[in-house]
């Protein structure tokens, strides 16, 4: 496996005989990689003759607010699992290599090209995180045009960011495909596996769990009511937050969102009887470890819900 640390080793390798007529896939990354980057992987070296893995900890997808310094950061681990999947080349480039003219997390402060996608990245993730898509979106761009990819691998667990980069490539008319694989999930408890888990301890994975679960009592009270008159919206939420209620009492969980949403446009649905529409129920909630509560991380998680 090579490590390529600048843009212009990248392009050198891309360009190399035996590799800029083939198919690469490409898998970006910002570390600390569990089973859920590992599937990414794998199926791009199923499908593509070569594979190039990104990690970067991007900071314009931080808020100055933000943990971007207690991101985890685990590179020799990383670059270990990189070498048993069999990738051909990672790229571990700094902040200075994708942005010039330095990134300082206070927007105002920023200069340069940044790749906003409008009409998507405001809602959901957006409302809590607004400058977030746009740090993604970004980065995600900069690094299709060094990497040149034939396909490019993301996981379902960040369903906007799919949405928003499906529309960045299909929009600003990037040569390439985007695949989403679907969530890697904890066998035992269905817990969607994240490097934010590391966090909380057992007890609170735990409970953790039962934001999926949650989720799909929503998504199987649209199902059960699809070949008849349907849902409404607060049906599904009563569904879905009747989970989560002993949690909230306990301060275990503090709700950020929950949507109801269209898979293509994002847009919230308010009555769930359109039999060919797909849906993706979606929220953010904060969990408090239970060993040490001032400690409280944010998990996301999704599921979709297809039309009949």
């Amino acid at each position: 496996m090579q490590v390529l640390r600048t843009v212009a080793e990248v392009r050198a390798w891309r360009k190399q005989e035996n590799v800029r007529n083939e198919d690469v896939g490409f898998v970006p990354t910002m570390g600390c990689l569990h089973e859920g980057h590992a599937s990414l992987i794998q199926q791009s070296i199923k499908d593509n003759k070569f594979t190039v893995v990104s990690i970067f900890v991007n900071p314009s997808q931080f808020a100055p607010t933000e943990d971007l310094d207690k991101y985890p950061r685990t590179l020799d681990a990383d670059k270990k699992l990189l070498e048993e999947l069999g990738v051909d080349a990672v790229f571990v480039p700094q902040p200075k290599d994708l942005y010039p003219r330095g990134i300082p997390l206070d927007v105002s402060k920023q200069v340069g090209p940044f790749i906003s996608v409008l009409g998507l990245s405001e809602k959901l993730e957006g409302k809590t995180r607004p400058n977030f898509f746009r740090g993604v979106a970004t980065v995600v761009g900069k690094l299709f045009n060094i990497v040149q990819p034939t396909k490019a691998y993301f996981g379902q667990k960040d369903f906007q960011q799919f949405v928003v980069l499906q529309n960045m490539v299909k929009e600003l008319f990037f040569d390439l495909e985007l695949v989403m694989m679907p969530i890697t999930r904890s066998a035992t408890s269905g817990l969607a596996l994240s490097s934010r888990n590391k966090y909380l301890c057992e007890e609170s994975l735990e409970i953790a769990a039962n934001i999926y679960k949650g989720l799909k009592d929503g998504a199987q009270l649209i199902i059960k009511n699809q070949a008849t008159e349907g849902v409404t919206r607060d049906d599904v939420l009563d569904a879905i937050q009747s989970r989560w209620i002993p949690y909230y009492q306990t301060g275990d969980f503090k709700l950020d969102y929950i949507s109801i949403a269209d898979v293509e446009t994002l847009d919230e649905v308010e009555t769930l009887s359109n039999k060919s529409q797909d849906i993706v129920i979606s929220c953010a909630v904060y969990v408090r470890d239970r060993l040490d509560l001032k400690t409280t991380v944010r998990l996301i998680d999704n599921v979709l819900v297809p039309g009949c």
